[in-house]
């Protein structure tokens, strides 16, 4: 059994390890986050001007919320891009402790945070709180800027090297071209007969308030395509 002293050398060194590190990732993963966001501006300002040459009806807009979340709304969508304040540890039965990367160095195993979701314009629009929005891809960035995503379809592999992959400034232009691709190709379809025919006195005498129905893009249908859930 450890004495005061041993103890309390323990603990130092643990908080002086492991606190360092996660103050390092917070930085860091904030720092790639506002080239993230420089990168949603460019691509959103782009498209708007070609859009409104064509049809000036479909919105394209970028919104800048707050240090820890931005906007990129396209037509009917909008992609929200979330940076997580906290650090997480990939879980120990996870396959890439497995591999020498993580093996050589544990601290590399820890990483900030970015998720990446889809709602509805009108969703937020109407405060409609009953729809659903979709996580579609999480960033996860090292302490080396080693990256990798989980993610639907093509973001799930395209991304998924963490061995070999760093971070930069094109790198994230891909990753959010990727998204935008995956959402405009993420369809609304009408929900089954079943699911809705039934509705609530208190349902009707809201949806002229809110429009409190709920509406989500792949409201009770399951596409071969998105068979792949996130974990």
């Amino acid at each position: 059994m450890m004495d005061f002293k041993e103890s309390q050398d323990l603990i130092f060194k643990t908080v002086k390890e492991k606190s360092t590190l996660k103050q390092d990732l917070f930085s860091n993963t904030l720092l790639n986050f506002k080239v993230m966001k420089q990168v949603l501006k460019e691509i959103g300002d782009d498209l708007k001007s070609k859009m409104e040459a064509v049809d000036e009806r479909v919105v394209v807009e970028y919104r800048d919320i707050d240090e820890y979340e931005a906007h990129l709304r396209i037509a009917g969508d909008i992609i929200i891009f979330n940076m997580h304040t906290n650090v997480f540890k990939f879980d120990n039965q996870h396959s890439l402790w497995k591999t020498s990367y993580l093996k050589a160095d544990e601290s590399k195993g820890y990483t900030g945070i970015i998720n990446i979701y889809n709602f509805l314009n009108d969703s937020l629009k109407f405060n409609r709180l009953n729809d659903s929005g979709y996580l579609i891809a999480r960033l996860f960035i090292n302490k080396e800027n080693h990256y990798m995503i989980e993610g639907k379809r093509q973001l799930g592999f395209l991304y998924n090297d963490l061995m070999n992959s760093i971070i930069d400034k094109d790198e994230i232009r891909s990753i959010v071209q990727s998204v935008v691709l995956y959402t405009l190709d993420f369809d609304l379809f009408v929900p089954p007969y079943n699911l809705v025919k039934e509705v609530s006195v208190n349902d009707i005498k809201q949806i002229s308030d809110g429009l409190k129905l709920k509406t989500a893009k792949r409201l009770g249908f399951k596409f071969e395509a998105d068979n792949a859930d996130i974990e």
